[in-house]
């Protein structure tokens, strides 16, 4: 039986992108271990994907003495576990994953790049990040980069020589499309409730952070909503002022202005989709933004920026549109089109389902991971 390894840095990241998917490798052959941060995504995945977990405590940031420790942690769950393959995600789990697993021998060794920060970073913190990433690419024996834009950085950086394999379209998750499926009646009964369909009404979902162009988007949406009132702004998700804060301006902004709704966090996004007409995600960077994908599988258009996954998702002007990133300017222009124009509206609406579904279900990008697994273990003993 092939041993393999799942490891990210906190649990929520193997909860949210491995999710099934653990309990099908274990179903389909494979022994399958997690191993992460501790915290209750870790327990929640033990009883859920039937899989054995191993706690590592690790520290997101860098932290040298603490990272030392985390890193031989790993190598001793390595060699007392000796695995024919480790396969990490997030940036952190990657590095010390890849080191561990080299050091302990390990045939495969995998890191998925999703996100990448070193382009957008500057000065010593883009330096060190480099290193970083170089160094979890020397340990590692195969890289996955989550789609063509984050391999374009990799190879333009000069992060590794090595070959990188994009599987599939691109995306490490999928989507369920009969999880993210509009007319699904408990999904359209709590739609009715915060819906409004005389108003216009455009949904934001993810940290409400500066990264992610809420600065722009609530500038762009407080100009828009002078010159049309019957128009709203749903921002979902938490703030983290104590990482990324917003401008004072736009806090107030969001306080102030009744015609956007800052909902919080929520368990289920569907119903706030199927009550909203489009999504707007203006972000700076991202490796392939999920929520892009659930808003097109719930049948909605995107106003989306110029960035890596992004710019995967959509095809411009045939399921939403794309614009220069960090520009309020081509932000209201795209939004005011959207108000004025119902009718492309529509004809986007139309192709967003269809082209998501082609691309981007579950199902398909499981069985490209699965092969993937298949092709570069043939020759490992068990």
């Amino acid at each position: 039986m092939m041993k393999l390894v799942r490891t990210s840095t906190i649990p929520g990241s193997l909860n949210t992108f491995c999710k099934g998917l653990l309990k099908e490798l274990q179903e389909e052959g494979y022994e399958v271990v997690a191993v992460s941060s501790p915290g209750d995504a870790l327990n929640e995945i033990r009883e859920r994907e039937g899989v054995r977990t191993i706690e590592v405590p690790m520290e997101r940031r860098i932290s040298p003495l603490k990272d030392i420790r985390s890193l031989w942690r790993m190598i001793r769950v390595f060699r007392k576990e000796k695995p024919d393959m480790v396969h990490s995600i997030t940036p952190k789990a990657g590095l010390l994953s890849m080191i561990a697993a080299k050091i302990c021998g390990v045939p495969v060794r995998m890191h998925t790049f999703t996100g990448l920060v070193f382009p957008t970073a500057t000065g010593l913190k883009q330096k060190v990040l480099i290193m970083t990433d170089r160094l979890t690419c020397a340990c590692a024996s195969h890289i996955i980069p989550e789609g063509e834009g984050v391999k374009k950085d990799l190879v333009d950086y000069k992060i590794t020589k090595k070959p990188l394999k994009v599987l599939g379209f691109g995306n490490i998750r999928g989507i369920d499309l009969e999880y993210y499926k509009p007319d699904i009646s408990e999904v359209r009964q709590e739609a009715s409730k915060i819906s409004k369909p005389d108003v216009f009404t455009f949904i934001f979902i993810g940290r409400l952070v500066r990264d992610k162009g809420i600065n722009e988007l609530v500038k762009a949406f407080v100009r828009l909503n002078r010159e049309h009132p019957k128009t709203r702004l749903i921002l979902v998700g938490s703030e983290e002022q104590n990482i990324d804060p917003l401008d004072t301006m736009t806090i107030d902004a969001i306080k102030e202005n009744d015609s956007i709704e800052a909902v919080g966090r929520q368990s289920d996004v569907r119903p706030w989709l199927a009550a909203s007409d489009a999504l707007v995600f203006p972000s700076y960077r991202e490796g392939f933004p999920n929520v892009v994908i659930e808003a097109g599988a719930m049948g909605l258009p995107s106003i989306v920026t110029d960035i890596n996954g992004s710019r995967e998702i959509i095809i411009d002007g045939k399921n939403g549109i794309i614009i220069p990133s960090k520009d309020e300017d081509a932000l209201y222009n795209a939004m005011k089109r959207f108000v004025d124009n119902p009718e492309d509206v529509t004809n986007l609406a139309k192709e967003a389902r269809p082209l998501i579904a082609s691309r981007f279900e579950q199902g398909f990008v499981r069985k490209c991971l699965k092969d993937y697994y298949k092709e570069i273990t043939t020759n490992i003993q068990p």
